[in-house]
C-alpha cells in the first residue's frame, strides 16, 4: 500500500513536471550557444544549426521507439536511460571538437536523450494515472511546470555563460540533468487510473499503428505539428542571434525566450483546462493563428527591446500549448494503451519540422545575410497548420464507442 501511494498519481505529475523542467528548460537555451561555439569554432552559423536541427531530427525520429518501449517495459527505464544520454551529450558538447563530433554530440546523443525524457513520455505516464475526464488538465500542468522551467533555465544558462564560459555552462548543465536520474525512479510503477467505468482493451502496437494511420484526423493534425516543431526551433535557436543583428544586447534575446517560458506556464496551463472542455482540435486553429499575428506583428514593426518583450509575452501564450491539446487528442481518440508509441509519431512530425527550421534559418542566414525569408515561412505555415486543424473532429475510434453509439 505504501509502494501505491509513492507511485501514485499525485507523484507522477510532480515528477513529470520536473523532468519536463529540467529536459526542455536545458534544451530551450541551446540558442545562447549559437553565437560563442561558432565563433570559437571558425565555423558558420549553419554548422551549429545543422547540429541542433539533426538533434530534433534524430529526436523525433527515436520518439515513436523510445514510446514504443516506454509503452511495453514502462516509463521509468525508458527515462533513466534518455537521461544518461542527455547527461553524456552536454557533457561532450561543452569540448572544443570538429563539426562531426560536434553532430554526433549536440545531434545525436542529445537528441536520444530527449526522446526519453520529454512529451510523449511524460505524458503516457501521466494519462494512464489520470482518469479519462482528468487527463487534458493534468498534461496541461504537467507541462505548465515545463515551462517555467524553461523561464527558470535561460537567465542560468546566461549566468553560467558569463561565469565559467561557454564551455564550463555545459558542463554545469549536464550535472544539472543528472537530477533527471533520480526523478525517473517515480515511474518505475504504474498508477491506475481511479474511473468508475474500466478502460476498454487497448490494441496490440503493430494493429494501433495501423489505424491511426488509416485516421484522417491523426494525419491532418500530425501536419499541423509539423508546422509547431518549426516554428519553435527556429525561433529557440535563431532568436537571440537575430536580435544581436539588430544591436540589441545578447541579455534582450535571453530575456525574451525567458518571458517566452514564464508565459507559457499560463498558455499551456489554459490549453490544458479548456481542451477538456472545448474542441481540442478547434483551440489549435486559434494557437496557429495566434502565432501568425504574434510573428507577423514582430518582424514587421521596428525592433527594439520592448517589441522583443512583447514578442516575448505574446508568442509565450502560444508557445507549447500545442502540445497538451495535442497528445489529449491522441490520448482521447486512441485511448491510452499505446499512446507513449502514438504520440511519437504524431511527435515525429513535429520533429521534422523543428529539423527544417533550424536548419533553414542557419542556411539562408549564411546565404542572403538575414532571417526575412525564414520569419515568411514562419507566418505562411502556421495559417497553412490553422486550416490543417480546422476540419479535425475528436471522436474516439469506434471501439472506444459505447455499444450502440455513432461513428
Amino acid at each position: 500500500m505504501a509502494e501505491r501511494s509513492w507511485r501514485g498519481p499525485g507523484t507522477i505529475l510532480a515528477c513529470g513536471g520536473l523532468v519536463l523542467a529540467l529536459s526542455l528548460g536545458l534544451r530551450h537555451g541551446f540558442g545562447l550557444f549559437l553565437q560563442p561555439i561558432s565563433m570559437a569554432s571558425g565555423w558558420g552559423r549553419e554548422v551549429f544549426a545543422l547540429a541542433i536541427a539533426f538533434q530534433n531530427l534524430v529526436w523525433g525520429a527515436a520518439q515513436p521507439f523510445t514510446g514504443m518501449l516506454a509503452d511495453r517495459i514502462g516509463a521509468g527505464r525508458v527515462m533513466l536511460g534518455g537521461a544518461v544520454l542527455y547527461v553524456a551529450g552536454l557533457a561532450l558538447m561543452s569540448y572544443p571538437q570538429g563539426a562531426t563530433e560536434f553532430m554526433l554530440s549536440a545531434g545525436l546523443l542529445i537528441g536520444l536523450g530527449l526522446s526519453g525524457t520529454t512529451f510523449p513520455i511524460v505524458f503516457g505516464a501521466v494519462s494512464r494515472a489520470m482518469p479519462p475526464e482528468r487527463r487534458s488538465f493534468a498534461m496541461g500542468v504537467t507541462m505548465a511546470v515545463g515551462s517555467f522551467g524553461q523561464f527558470l533555465m535561460l537567465p542560468g544558462t546566461f549566468g553560467l555563460m558569463e561565469l565559467f564560459g561557454w564551455s564550463g555552462a555545459l558542463v554545469a548543465l549536464s550535472i544539472l540533468c543528472a537530477l533527471v536520474l533520480p526523478l525517473s525512479l517515480a515511474f518505475f510503477g504504474r498508477a491506475e487510473p481511479k474511473s468508475a467505468t474500466p478502460a476498454p482493451a487497448g490494441l496490440p502496437a503493430g494493429a494501433a499503428f495501423r489505424e491511426a494511420l488509416g485516421h484522417r484526423g491523426f494525419w491532418l493534425l500530425s501536419l499541423g505539428f509539423f508546422v509547431c516543431g518549426f516554428q519553435v526551433v527556429f525561433i529557440a535557436v535563431h532568436l537571440p542571434a537575430f536580435l544581436a543583428d539588430k544591436g540589441l544586447d545578447m541579455s534582450v534575446g535571453t530575456t525574451v525566450l525567458a518571458l517566452i517560458g514564464l508565459v507559457n506556464v499560463a498558455g499551456t496551463y489554459c490549453a490544458g483546462l479548456w481542451g477538456g472542455r472545448y474542441s481540442k482540435p478547434k483551440l489549435l486553429v486559434w494557437i496557429y493563428l495566434g502565432r501568425a499575428v504574434a510573428i507577423a506583428l514582430f518582424v514587421f514593426l521596428p525592433i527594439t527591446t520592448w517589441t522583443a518583450y512583447l514578442f516575448g509575452v505574446t508568442m509565450g501564450l502560444f508557445w507549447l500549448s500545442t502540445v497538451p491539446l495535442t497528445n489529449g487528442f491522441v490520448a482521447a481518440v486512441f485511448g491510452v494503451k499505446n499512446m507513449s508509441m502514438l504520440a511519437g509519431i504524431v511527435f515525429f512530425a513535429h520533429q521534422v519540422g523543428g529539423f527544417l527550421g533550424g536548419w533553414v534559418g542557419g542556411y539562408l542566414y549564411d546565404r542572403l545575410g538575414s532571417y526575412d525569408v525564414t520569419w515568411g515561412l514562419a507566418i505562411a505555415l502556421s495559417l497553412v497548420a490553422a486550416v490543417l486543424n480546422a476540419p479535425i473532429r475528436e471522436t474516439p475510434v469506434a471501439r472506444l464507442q459505447p455499444a450502440g453509439a455513432g461513428s
